[in-house]
């Protein structure tokens, strides 16, 4: 029998990969969680699977999402970037990886880690909603609205509302798995 998956991943291995595997899972690795900020801050204005088909060559081009040394970046590493045609080669997507790096480490430094920080928005628990369809979940909400504005006040980018509740969702601090979806009552 056929597994019912959210429809917006249905028909793509790549995606129904990533949907069944990660997708909404609740993480709390402090590497993944930069590199899952990073992804997002490179989808403003894309599509996820856009992402997806280049993760791996973000993974290489980023030192493997290594906060540390990404916040150590010279110019010389930032114009390498920018001529690295597996990953999205845009000037203040790649410098605000920089920042955002830098910034990540002063959240650690501040909250004990970024997992504290970040979970913190919902009392370190998950937030189940009950959408029958994906097109039903919003694209923010008040906690994406209080991230978003709280990360731009600590100087990260490309933190809108909308990236914030994708990663969100990305994360499993939210769980926007469709009801009927077989991934809902695992997350």
């Amino acid at each position: 029998m056929e597994k019912h998956r959210c429809g917006w991943c249905v028909g793509d291995p790549l995606y129904e990969a990533y949907h069944d595997n990660e997708w909404g899972v609740p993480l709390h690795d402090e590497q993944l969680l930069f590199e899952f900020l990073i992804l997002e801050t490179f989808q403003a204005g894309l599509s996820w699977i856009t992402i997806l088909r280049k993760r791996e060559n973000f993974r290489e081009a980023f030192d493997n999402f290594d906060y540390h040394r990404i916040a150590t970046y010279t110019d010389k590493k930032k114009e390498a970037l920018l001529q690295n045609p597996g990953i999205i080669r845009n000037k203040l997507k790649v410098k605000s990886a920089i920042t955002n790096a830098q910034n990540f480490i002063k959240i650690q430094e501040e909250f004990g880690s970024f997992d504290s920080y970040i979970w913190s928005f919902v009392k370190n628990k998950p937030i189940q909603n009950e959408w029958k369809h994906y097109k039903d979940s919003p694209a923010t909400t008040a906690i994406s609205d209080a991230i978003s504005k709280d990360l731009k006040k600590r100087g990260f980018k490309f933190v809108g509302s909308t990236i914030v509740y994708a990663f969100m969702q990305a994360i499993g601090m939210v769980n926007d798995h469709e009801i009927n979806c077989f991934r809902y009552k695992k997350v």
